[in-house]
């Protein structure tokens, strides 16, 4: 019977980074068909998951003929557009069973699957067949590796008190392998994203309890709802007292809240490192900074003005900035921040230059439709924003939101500043919720320091890098 060959991977990626990438769902990236050489690794069959150890590519043909066949699907064609083709309850290797499809995007599909040796369930990324996903996969591969060594090397200690709220903030890799040309990432299963939750749950507010991250010199670029998710699924239903008494009966008027506030960050494919190319187009659009639509080049920075637009959807519902034109995106940060500095402005690269006229943004006059005018007009300035779905905590939410949402990047608020400010830290917060549960006394445990956290990692990532070097200069993860 024919065999499949591994694919070797070539960990030298890091120094070849295009300047623009699709934004990827659960990201994951590409390779090139196989190479010779193989690794041992804990499947046998068709696939093998990687590990350290090699076999010499003159002995490659005869490891090969000794791996089982035993539970391996038909070979298929890949479906439209490099998605991988499979049936519910087929193998994904020996080890995996497949129980049901979790999601799709533009990376692939995210599957939930039955560890026959761990035996516990699992979501498995399975990456289309092309080169630039695989690429991307391998970017969150080493991102996700270096985390889990960051994380399991007790190096979280040095963070003194934010360890104590923070146990683990980044999704775990399990296992990742090569299988027929489709990269498979094996994480453990979590529950909905915060998009999810918001949708299903009528877009009621709900604890703030996020974790992100910054001082592994790394730059998530793709901060969102729904790149956040809860670790479990499950819920309770509370009355929602803002509803009148009359229409308890109809059981239409219940807030659905997580029992646990605990949450991971997924989706590293798109991560950037500091000494890369930052000039490309990054992050979803209703949560990308300024400087990354004029032009001027990116960093941390952008991280926190996405870190600062899922707080104000988390308080509102509804996302700050509903748009998908650039001038009218920056039209709408005026209206509700007010207008962007002249030295900003000033320096918009060629592409962004139609954005400009004598000084200021070309707003209305640029506008390409009344819908357009009316869109921005509508939407109120911060302060009176956030008082609309805040009480007792709405000074601390708009002075951290003030920060996070400054134009210029070199004065926005840090990762560590944010984890400090009075909003994470206050009283309120160690025994409740915020927005429309200000008055609700539910019991749940709200890490709230865990949110506005791109952070708590430069420095690890120098700890790193400086052990981790090769010639070129560049850091080695794998």
């Amino acid at each position: 019977m024919e065999m499949e060959y591994v694919t070797e991977f070539h960990h030298t990626h890091t120094d070849r980074r295009p300047k623009k990438r699709p934004r990827l769902g659960w990201d994951v990236s590409h390779t090139p068909k196989a190479q010779s050489g193989i690794y041992y690794g804990q499947d046998i069959g068709n696939v093998t998951s990687f590990g350290h150890s090699r076999v010499p590519s003159d002995h490659a043909s005869l490891f090969v003929k000794g791996l089982a066949q035993k539970g391996s699907p038909p070979w298929r064609d890949d479906g439209k557009d490099g998605h991988y083709v499979f049936e519910l309850g087929e193998n994904l290797t020996p080890r995996y069973k497949i129980l049901r499809k979790i999601g799709e995007g533009t990376f692939g599909q995210v599957l939930e699957c039955w560890d026959r040796e761990a035996k516990e369930m699992v979501a498995i990324k399975i990456i289309r067949s092309i080169k630039k996903y695989r690429e991307a996969a391998k970017i969150e591969v080493d991102v996700l590796q270096l985390l889990g060594r960051y994380d399991r090397s007790g190096s979280r200690s040095m963070h003194g008190w934010l360890s104590e709220f923070i146990p683990c903030s980044c999704v775990q890799i399990r296992n990742w392998f090569d299988y027929r040309n489709h990269i498979c990432i094996v994480f453990e299963k979590l529950g909905p994203s915060l998009f999810d939750f918001l949708r299903k749950n009528n877009y009621r507010s709900f604890p703030v309890d996020l974790v992100l991250m910054h001082d592994m010199r790394l730059i998530h670029t793709d901060l969102k709802p729904e790149n956040i998710l809860f670790i479990s699924p499950d819920y309770v239903k509370i009355p929602d007292y803002k509803v009148a008494s009359w229409s308890l009966k109809d059981g239409s008027c219940f807030k659905r809240l997580p029992k646990s506030s605990a949450i991971k960050v997924i989706d590293f494919g798109s991560t950037a490192y500091e000494h890369q190319d930052h000039n490309y187009i990054i992050s979803t659009r209703h949560y990308r900074a300024p400087e990354v639509i004029l032009g001027l080049g990116w960093s941390y920075p952008s991280d926190l003005w996405s870190v600062g637009c899922i707080l104000m959807e988390l308080c509102s519902g509804e996302a700050l900035f509903q748009t998908h034109e650039n001038l009218e995106h920056l039209a709408m940060m005026e209206r509700v921040l007010g207008p962007i500095p002249q030295h900003m402005l000033k320096r918009v690269d060629r592409h962004a230059e139609k954005y400009v006229r004598r000084g200021r943004l070309d707003w209305p006059e640029g506008a390409t439709s009344r819908e357009s005018i009316k869109a921005v007009l509508k939407l109120p300035r911060l302060q009176n924003l956030v008082m609309q779905y805040v009480d007792h905590s709405a000074g601390d939410l708009i002075d951290l939101l003030q920060g996070l949402l400054r134009y210029d990047p070199s004065t926005r608020v840090t990762a560590h500043e944010a984890l400090r400010h009075p909003f994470f830290t206050g009283e309120y917060h160690r025994s409740g919720m915020i927005g429309l549960l200000g008055e609700e006394i539910l019991s749940f445990k709200v890490c709230t320091v865990q949110f506005a956290v791109t952070a708590e990692i430069h420095h690890l990532y120098e700890h790193f890098a400086l052990l981790n070097m090769d010639n070129s200069g560049y850091a080695c993860f794998l």
